[in-house]
């Protein structure tokens, strides 16, 4: 079983204001995110189901056209192919999980 130390990772920036650590597992990823107080993450969809946790600061999320504001302890299920979108109220640090591993980000590198 590897041991990672999360910040001997190079952060990747998925869009102005994300920064993004990546560890894959055969069926999952996780992205740990820096995200910058304003920062918005647009629109879109895709296959994966998607676990969000805010792990400080506070985020708002708009799930399929319903935004939802939350902090540190609450954590948010996005269903696969629902439309959401984000924006960082403050500096944030997020825990995204995927499922299936999102190819897209393996690609960018990571471990």
């Amino acid at each position: 079983m590897p041991k990672i130390n999360l910040h001997s990772i190079t952060p990747k920036e998925i869009c102005p204001g994300y920064a993004a650590r990546f560890i894959h597992t055969d069926n999952m990823t996780f992205s740990y995110l820096d995200v910058k107080a304003g920062a918005s993450l647009p629109e879109h969809s895709h296959p994966h189901e998607q676990v969000a946790h805010v792990l400080e600061g506070e985020f708002q999320l708009t799930v399929d056209g319903e935004p939802l504001r939350f902090g540190p302890g609450t954590v948010i299920v996005i269903p696969s192919h629902i439309r959401h979108s984000g924006l960082a109220i403050t500096d944030c640090k997020l825990l995204d999980v995927f499922s299936p591993v999102r190819e897209d980000y393996r690609e960018l590198g990571s471990r």
